[in-house]
């Protein structure tokens, strides 16, 4: 069996065809990532990958996207585009065509990890068990869970991310404003992301009444304004850049701490998304740790709860094409 799985996101849209075998063990044929924004819709992402020989037997096609899904139809958060199943299999003469939420599709994925694809942060409870919490920082916050029924994981999505942000210093609190009057209502997903990074950036250098040297803005432009400021604040070059980071992962961990504690993950926590992997030496510090764990009479459940990054960023295609060969 043929599957078409997909991770489509607000940067990149991520395809692959994977063959699958009656061991249930899934053999990656195809791989191909596109720029969202230059595209218009997923139809014309498809038609695009579809012109590959090896793509013309595919039986079942899931796609993990970023944004909520209603009745197998999804407006993409980050993204003006408007995908349904239901279209994609009549346009494309898919037998089965599914739609889940980016972050469920990572969950689905975990099982499919190996030991390389994982570091951990901290070790926490000795066989550990229980449900499972997963947040991605990325062009987004994507949030979801695990749920353990005592034998196996069943994964659900959430739009944990889009709930509102919580200010706990006078500092906080000033770029909480300074975003409200920006955005009216003010998420996590604000902060905890690559735009998120870049607002921090700004509001830093607005209070601390600081220009940009010319050296940084020739990196951003090079590079991309969050990637330059991650860069420079992982190399303490300069530091504003250095500040933001180190604010960026208090705001990671409380709210990576949040998700945790609403749904008693404490089977565990792993981080996915792009920026993780790229400030593992700051997540390494000690300072995702402290605020991690500032739970208050939580915090024993807290240090229970193992914490890994996902490094392997193909952990939502691998997620993807394993809900489709189960389903």
């Amino acid at each position: 069996m043929q599957i078409l799985a997909g991770d489509i996101g607000g940067t990149n849209t991520r395809l692959a065809l994977y063959q699958a075998n009656a061991e249930s063990q899934l053999e990656l044929l195809l791989t191909e990532t596109y720029p969202s924004q230059s595209y218009d819709s997923i139809e014309a992402v498809l038609q695009r990958f579809l012109t590959h020989p090896s793509t013309r037997v595919i039986e079942r096609v899931c796609f993990g996207i970023a944004g909520p899904v209603i009745d197998q139809v999804c407006e993409t958060t980050n993204l003006p585009w408007r995908v349904s199943a239901r279209r994609i299999s009549e346009q494309f003469g898919f037998q089965q065509t599914r739609l889940i939420n980016d972050l469920e599709a990572n969950a689905w994925g975990i099982p499919l990890l190996e030991d390389k694809d994982i570091f951990t942060l901290s070790p926490g409870a000795e066989r550990a068990q229980g449900n499972r919490s997963i947040i991605a920082a990325g062009t987004g916050l994507g949030e979801a869970g695990l749920y353990w029924d005592g034998e196996r994981y069943h994964p659900f999505p959430s739009e944990g991310g889009h709930s509102d942000f919580s200010p706990a210093t006078d500092l906080e609190f000033g770029l909480f404003q300074t975003l409200q009057n920006q955005h009216g209502h003010v998420s996590w997903e604000n902060l905890v992301s690559g735009p998120g990074l870049e607002a921090i950036y700004d509001y830093l250098s607005n209070y601390r009444e600081r220009l940009t040297p010319a050296w940084l803005q020739g990196q951003m432009d090079k590079l991309g304004k969050a990637q330059a400021i991650s860069s420079a604040g992982l190399e303490s070059r300069d530091p504003l850049c250095r500040e933001s980071l180190e604010l960026f992962t208090r705001l990671y961990a409380r709210e990576a701490g949040n998700h945790a504690l609403k749904i008693m993950a404490t089977g565990g926590v792993y981080l996915g998304g792009g920026i993780a992997p790229q400030i593992l030496p700051i997540l390494q510090e000690g300072i995702f740790m402290e605020a991690f764990l500032a739970k208050g009479p939580m915090r024993k459940i807290m240090l229970s709860m193992p914490i890994q990054v996902i490094l392997n960023d193909k952990a939502a295609l691998y997620g993807a094409a394993n809900y489709a060969m189960l389903g």
